[in-house]
């Protein structure tokens, strides 16, 4: 019987985790499943695994043949690594201590690799949210000013009213005084005309 190791999906709709299940290779995609030997959630960053070793080995050594992602999985948590070493030792290349240490020293450095980058999304979100907030802060402080301004110019435009009809007032009140300057200046031409007739009389 021909065995796979891959994913069954589940959960919501775009958010969907997986199982990692080892099932016969022509049963369908919901069908029967031999085994669960873990679960997968792409949905974080770094993604989620969590997966039974031991057992992942045993059906990778007897054969079982992973999906593409599942592939991936096991070669990132370090079972395909193991697997390899162990077929060193069957086939007695190396021995168990210098296969163990070799495995060790490997999920050092893959363990690092993690860590490292983690602590760079975790900065690189830092980094976000400060670039965020001085955006935020910048944008406040210009909606500020347009309202101050805005406020000013408020000020002057009630002012300008204000004005305004004391302008007119002094202009209604200078209107009666040009009106009897007009009326004074034909009394003076008649005392003009007056005067040269009263120089003839002479």
């Amino acid at each position: 019987m021909a065995v796979k190791i891959r994913l069954s999906r589940r959960g919501r709709k775009k958010l969907a985790i997986y199982d990692i299940v080892v099932a016969d290779a022509r049963s369908p995609r919901d069908g029967r499943i031999i085994e669960k030997i873990g679960n997968y959630n792409p949905n974080t960053n770094p993604a989620t695994i969590k997966i039974d070793n031991d057992k992942a080995l045993d059906w990778v050594m007897k054969g079982a043949q992973p999906s593409e992602t599942v592939r991936a999985i096991l070669s990132y948590k370090g079972i395909m690594m193991k697997k390899h070493l162990q077929v060193g030792v069957l086939k007695g290349a190396l021995k168990q201590e210098e296969a163990d240490k070799k495995l060790e020293a490997w999920l050092k450095e893959k363990e690092g690799k993690i860590t490292k980058k983690i602590d760079s999304l975790s900065e690189a979100k830092e980094q976000d949210q400060k670039k965020k907030l001085a955006e935020e802060k910048a944008f406040n402080k210009k909606r500020e000013e347009e309202q101050k301004k805005k406020l000013e110019e408020a000020a002057k435009a009630e002012e300008a009213k204000e004005e305004t009809p004391a302008a007119e007032e002094e202009a209604k009140e200078e209107a009666p005084a040009a009106e009897e300057a007009k009326e004074e200046a034909p009394a003076a031409e008649e005392a003009k005309e007056e005067a040269p007739a009263a120089e003839e009389a002479k």
